[in-house]
């Protein structure tokens, strides 16, 4: 096939997958659960589980919100300290005072096989006396009903596991390109209400920030022990509980929970990187969902630049499937939504930098390193 044949060709199945995911988003945002603003008390013993790292600006902040949810009256919180130079613990304790609801505990070095997340987070699950294990990063700023609403969706759905995705505040320029995008991914290409008990690992979608899992569903699938080397525990956890005949999935955190994960270019770089590497299974998958990426949304606004009314259209419909997805999770709809090419440029430049870091060994988060580890003992 000739270059411009070729050209014209992907502009056309560009500009048709664009237009197709489009029609998806809108389905989807139709179907995504909404947690109930005023929820009804919840009558099981929550844990409420938070594994802090270095984190002593951000814990006392984290800690209010959860001390001020509302209809638990048996709430658990159990904070891990997870090898702390900064105070981390102390401002634990100031936050907390002597509140008997809170347990802040002693974390240590992840054993070999282990990555320092899963391993808090392990630790902190065999600590946890509740029904019910909230696992939260210290990011993330509860609403006051969060908890409750979580819980409720989790058993009026019948799942074992829901993951409200809490609203993404982006100020800096690259957290606008970049943090928009895996919210914006799930909505646009997967089945939510399908990913919810499918088996199949590419339909499953989870955000560590906020996890709402039952204990006994949590426990017969091994929990973090079964994701003990993985970087992307949130998802590794949610694809074990479907194969041990679990569902669950993301649901609407909008209103239930709020985040700044990261603040300028360097903490996205070093984020993402850390983990980007495994989102698609393997460097194959990697580069085929960049490849997709490109034909849907690269090829089409680089075709309207040259006078392409194909290109426009396809290049329209990724601008109005963005902006659907920021106006319903209170993101940047404009102008952010028309920058759209930018934003799935610089994920994959991410991903291929994620990639780089894994094959020359130097990936590390929190000051460990993150090596790929060989199989070992899954006990703690």
């Amino acid at each position: 096939m000739k270059p411009r044949s070729l050209w014209r060709a992907l502009t056309v199945a560009g500009s048709v997958g664009s237009v197709a995911l489009t029609a998806h988003t809108v389905l989807n945002l139709r179907s995504l659960r909404i947690p109930p603003v005023d929820p009804p008390a919840t009558t099981e013993r929550v844990s409420v589980l938070l594994p802090v790292r270095d984190d002593a600006d951000q814990v006392p902040e984290c800690l209010a919100a959860v001390l001020d949810q509302i209809a638990v009256p048996d709430l658990e919180i159990l904070v891990l300290d997870d090898g702390s130079s900064d105070g981390t613990a102390d401002a634990v304790r100031a936050a907390v005072g002597d509140d008997p609801r809170v347990k802040v505990i002693t974390g240590d070095e992840p054993p070999e096989g282990w990555l320092g997340d899963p391993h808090a987070c392990a630790r902190l699950a065999a600590e946890a006396t509740g029904s019910v294990l909230v696992f939260l990063e210290v990011d993330v700023r509860l609403a006051p009903q969060a908890v409750a609403a979580s819980v409720a969706v989790l058993r009026q759905s019948g799942l074992d596991l829901v993951s409200p995705c809490p609203r993404q505040v982006a100020e800096s320029l690259p957290e606008r390109l970049v943090q928009p995008m895996p919210q914006w991914s799930w909505i646009a290409a997967l089945p939510l209400r399908r990913t919810e008990r499918s088996p199949h690992a590419c339909l499953s979608a989870a955000n560590s920030q906020l996890i709402v899992v039952d204990a006994a569903a949590y426990r017969a699938c091994g929990g973090h022990a079964a994701v003990r080397d993985q970087a992307l525990d949130d998802l590794a956890l949610l694809r074990e509980l479907k194969r041990s005949g679990g569902s669950g999935g993301i649901i609407d955190g909008t209103g239930l929970a709020v985040s700044r994960r990261y603040t300028d270019w360097a903490s996205v770089r070093d984020g993402y990187t850390t983990s980007l590497w495994s989102a698609f299974g393997s460097r194959t998958g990697t580069a085929a969902a960049g490849t997709a990426l490109v034909v849907l949304y690269v090829v089409p606004p680089a075709a309207a630049l040259a006078g392409s009314v194909t290109g426009l259209v396809g290049y329209g419909a990724a601008v109005v499937s963005r902006y659907l997805v920021a106006e319903r999770t209170g993101g940047r709809s404009v102008p952010d939504s028309l920058f759209h090419p930018a934003s799935v440029l610089t994920s994959l430049w991410l991903a291929a930098a994620s990639w780089r870091a894994r094959r020359k060994g130097t990936l590390s988060r929190k000051g460990r390193p993150l090596r790929d580890p060989a199989p070992q003992d899954p006990s703690l």
